[in-house]
């Protein structure tokens, strides 16, 4: 498995180049895409954003949020605050997803280096 955030997936989904899209594309081509719920919400939250793309993220497997999911993220998000870096509230949810389940995150969003550097998030 492997989890993408929503700024790789737009990318993918708008048919733009890079690493990331060409990532996205095998993991969706070898069925081992997965979604952390919070990617589903901004993709969804988007004024433009069409029902194709609803139909796209029903059609991929959604991370679970088991036990105290809730309470690990506000902590991760509280390491980083606690070392001065940025902690989006979005970013924590789609991170901790990522860190519960082992699974590597595809991203073009730097803000993410931090939740590999302090709490133990991988990159795809």
């Amino acid at each position: 498995m492997i989890a993408t955030d929503s700024s790789s997936l737009v990318a993918y989904l708008a048919g733009d180049p890079g690493a990331d899209v060409e990532q996205i594309t095998a993991a969706v081509d070898t069925e081992t895409l997965v979604l952390p719920p919070a990617v589903v919400t901004e993709l969804l939250s988007d004024p433009k954003s069409r029902a194709d793309i609803e139909n796209f993220v029903r059609d991929i497997p959604w991370l679970a949020a088991p036990g105290d999911y809730w309470i690990r993220a506000g902590h991760s998000r509280r390491i980083l605050k606690g070392h001065g870096r940025k902690a989006k509230l979005a970013d924590a949810l789609i991170a901790q997803s990522c860190i519960d389940h082992d699974v590597a995150l595809i991203t073009r969003d730097d803000d993410f280096r931090h939740f590999a550097k302090h709490c133990g998030l991988k990159f795809a």
